[in-house]
């Protein structure tokens, strides 16, 4: 008997219904093939929310009994992936079994095969849970709409940019490759990707690298795991350093798809282990500001060791030798629970070490000098030297981000870190400052800075930079404020123009005193400071990565 849905009390009730036999149908998972089925004709019952990327699906009305069942069933329209009974009848074997798209499942073309079935539906209809709340009303289009937009823009809290490069060498094999693929496309679709979430490209390593989509071409994951399911296997030596040195200076370009101020990550997948060296391949990536993971399967035993170049290939290719960069599945069955702790790892922005780049990991703030002697004129200059300077740097809500602030006896917040997070807002606000005009108290201009603009993100990822431009003495003492400024963590460079005294840059400036200050006699001279200003923050930054 075969249960049919009874309406009670706004629930599905099961009731047991008449098979075509008299018999009960049969329990199946999502891949049971045709050829599992020792009968000639049988009824099945196909569980509810089977993933549609995991159907193997060969041919149209007429499928190849190495075919999913519920897979067939699905693609021929018989059920949806609510589940559901399906009468399956055993066929003969066929030649040119045909490939067609039809439910969301893109059956594959097969040469020939010794047994076929067809699938179609029963009187029973879909199963399904009992017990549970029945509604009768559709969601309110605004909720539908709502879900539908979430969708699309995907998961915004784990912005990246993801290289998938797959394995695809004679180590792994046709049938593994395929559990590879599978794996892939489970991590794609937990990633949640989207407009503003994740985005994700596949590059296949074998003898010569070859790049199967770009960040550009999908931003929705129905359309990644088509583009994964249909990568073939292309087999050859395992050149996986070959194929991540390709990935780092060939994959991650803006016309690609790459986004400025997003983390960017290669996940290298190796069966066994690589032909080739990939220690130089992990150098150039981490220059290019990549983060490499390493997913290991079924490591060399003991005795294979002797066959490989590098036993230690892992800890030199991830990004840092601490662990995080390296996970091992001891193989490709049953890989499902090693889906989400892996999707954790690729959306932990604050553990992404090598993207840290001084583009895109630094706060700098600039205190401006609005004094009446600096003149309306010169103060346009010193904005452009502020604009030259920001738009050297990757400015995003995750990446680096400007401040500035304008000071003569009194300050005023021009704007702080947080209000503008592209880097063509920043741009606009330094436009938009107006020239105050007054005396000139630096000491008090760096305490408030110090507290109001780098207080709040003190504790941040970031490494904060204050640069200060002046064309005169302070009536203040700045030596004290600076010294605070600089044990809160926070590096000076200061600026003089003009009549501004060596001595109060120099007790300004961070150590080393003499790379931190600079001096020109003309406001003009400011255009040709830019370059050793952003020399000496990128400086300063990988110095304190050291």
């Amino acid at each position: 008997m075969s249960p049919v849905l009874m309406l009670l009390g706004g629930f599905l009730l099961a009731r047991p219904v008449q098979a075509s036999d008299g018999s009960a149908p049969t329990t199946i998972t999502c891949l049971t093939r045709g050829v599992d089925l020792r009968k000639e004709r049988a009824d099945v019952l196909c569980p509810a929310d089977c993933p549609l990327w995991q159907f193997y699906v060969f041919g149209n009305v007429v499928y190849a009994s190495l075919s999913s069942i519920c897979g067939a069933a699905i693609h021929r329209g018989v059920i949806t992936n609510a589940g559901g009974t399906v009468r399956v009848q055993t066929l003969p074997g066929q030649e040119n079994y045909s490939a067609v798209y039809a439910n969301g499942i893109q059956s594959q073309v097969l040469t020939r095969w010794a047994s076929s079935f067809s699938v179609a539906g029963t009187k029973s209809g879909a199963l399904e849970a009992a017990g549970r709340p029945l509604s009768t009303a559709r969601p309110s289009t605004g909720k539908r709409l709502k879900k539908l937009l979430e969708k699309k823009v995907g998961n915004k809290d784990c912005k990246a940019d993801i290289a998938f490069l797959i394995d695809g060498s004679y180590n792994i094999g046709q049938r593994r490759f395929n559990l590879q693929k599978n794996f892939v496309g489970k991590v794609a679709v937990m990633l949640r990707i989207g407009t503003e979430g994740p985005h994700v490209g596949v590059v296949q390593a074998s003898e010569h690298p070859k790049t199967e989509f770009y960040l550009k071409n999908f931003t929705a994951a129905k359309d990644v795991l088509f583009a994964i399911k249909e990568i073939g296997f292309r087999g050859g030596n395992s050149n996986t350093g070959k194929a991540l040195k390709h990935t780092a200076q060939r994959f991650f370009s803006l016309e690609n798809g790459v986004r400025r101020g997003i983390p960017k990550i290669v996940v290298v997948f190796i069966d066994g282990w690589p032909s080739d060296d990939i220690e130089e391949a992990g150098i150039v990536a981490r220059e290019f500001g990549i983060n490499v993971f390493i997913v290991s399967v079924a490591r060399p035993t003991t005795e294979e060791q002797g066959m490989v170049q590098d036993v230690g290939f892992v800890d030199k290719a991830v990004c840092r030798n601490n662990g995080f960069f390296s996970y091992h599945i001891p193989t490709w069955f049953g890989t499902t629970k090693y889906v989400k702790p892996l999707v954790q790892k690729l959306c932990s922005h604050e553990q992404m070490l090598c993207s840290k780049t001084c583009y895109n990991s630094v706060n700098i703030a600039f205190l401006i000098d609005g004094s009446s002697s600096v003149g309306d004129s010169n103060f346009r200059l010193v904005l452009e030297f502020i604009s030259n300077v920001a738009k050297t740097f990757e400015i995003s809500d995750i990446g680096s981000k400007i401040a500035a602030v304008q000071f003569t006896y009194d300050q005023r917040m021009e704007f702080s870190f947080t209000d503008y997070t592209t880097k063509e807002k920043v741009l606009s606000a330094v436009r938009g400052i107006r020239y105050m005009s007054g005396g000139t108290a630096t000491g008090d201009a760096i305490s408030f800075t110090t507290r109001n603009v780098f207080g709040p993100v003190r504790d941040g990822p970031n490494k904060n930079f204050l640069v200060v431009l002046t064309d005169g003495q302070s009536y203040d003492d700045v030596r004290g404020p600076a010294a605070a400024a600089h044990k809160a963590g926070i590096t000076v460079f200061s600026i003089g123009v003009a009549w501004a005294p060596l001595d109060d840059l120099k007790d300004m400036a961070s150590e080393p005193r003499e790379s931190h200050n600079f001096f020109t006699r003309e406001f003009t001279g400011l255009e040709q400071i830019v370059p050793d200003v952003v020399r000496g923050i990128c400086r300063d930054f990988l110095n304190s990565k050291q």
